[in-house]
């Protein structure tokens, strides 16, 4: 018998009044494997992202998270979002507080960690991000690339077992945006379990084993990343690939 997959979205649909934001998503990830979502502007990535861990609820549908059904399990988000980690588009660090202590405070609320162990962690990290002589810097002592990457090593403080990425280069120069994605598929190649949305077609092709195209809140296509570049099956994500690649 097979095991079920590790994240597994049967049927999600989500509105927000009258849109219909999402209709009847499906799709699932095995533990260790990143999936990529691309697709134009208002597709409902972002939303299917946040429906994953509980930042907006689904209004029907499963979310399937190592074998339970957590769509509708919203009082527990918060234990849920130990496990779940997600990286936004705005850094959304704390303006007064340097790298190793924004990575430190969450270890230590919700997990209980010492000072001395958070401070450790948060230092490790520092090095697996490649900017450990950032430590003592504040938020706008930083570059966005190294704002973006301390984001990430604060989600990893939690030993998260799925990452997200909400188009987590957007708000970056593009000399920046190469320092971001290379972290991103290191811990991909380490063997994270990563559901990214992003433009970054070259991060898509390099990291991603699945490659979802979304459009009007549906999903059109999902194929490996081979099949998916080496000539998309449906007409218009062939189009979407066309435009954003020339």
């Amino acid at each position: 018998m097979n095991a079920s997959p590790f994240l597994d979205v049967v049927g999600v649909n989500k509105h927000f009044g009258p849109l219909h934001v999402l209709k009847d998503c499906s799709f699932s990830v095995d533990k260790g494997q990143t999936v990529v979502l691309i697709g134009p502007s208002g597709s409902g990535k972002s939303t299917l992202l946040r429906c994953l861990n509980l930042l907006e609820p689904s209004d029907a549908g499963a979310i399937r998270f190592e074998g339970r059904d957590i769509a509708q399990d919203l009082k527990n988000a918060h234990l849920l979002r130990a496990k779940i980690g997600m990286v936004f588009q705005n850094f959304e660090l704390f303006q007064h507080l340097n790298a190793v202590e924004n990575i430190m405070l969450a270890p230590m609320k919700v997990l209980g960690l010492s000072k001395l162990d958070a401070h450790d962690l948060a230092v490790d990290l520092l090095k697996k991000v490649h900017i450990p002589d950032r430590a003592d810097h504040l938020p706008d002592e930083l570059s966005g690339g190294q704002q973006q990457r301390v984001a990430i090593a604060r989600a990893l403080a939690m030993k998260p077992k799925l990452m997200l990425y909400d188009e987590p280069t957007s708000a970056l120069d593009p000399e920046m945006i190469r320092e971001v994605l290379d972290v991103m598929a290191e811990l991909s190649a380490d063997g994270m379990t990563t559901v990214c949305v992003t433009h970054e077609m070259g991060f898509a092709r390099r990291a991603a084993d699945r490659i979802i195209f979304m459009e009007q809140g549906s999903i059109i296509e999902n194929a490996t990343s081979d099949v998916f570049f080496s000539g998309a099956a449906s007409e218009r994500a062939r189009q979407f690939l066309n435009q954003i690649l020339h």
